[in-house]
């Protein structure tokens, strides 16, 4: 695998811990945000792989 895979496929990893964090957090009010948060960063971290050059 190209490196370029491999950090792809570590942020949709990424982003499937954020989910699960969401989940587990239901009910707490600071811990959903941060979880919101974190996958609003994780997402941020994937648009480089979804422009053109």
């Amino acid at each position: 695998m190209k490196n370029h895979h491999i950090n792809f496929v570590g942020w949709l990893l990424f982003i499937v811990s954020a989910i699960g964090f969401i989940i587990a957090s239901v009910g707490s009010f600071w811990a959903m945000f941060g979880s919101v948060f974190f996958l609003v960063a994780c997402l941020v971290f994937l648009i480089p792989f979804f422009r053109n050059d």
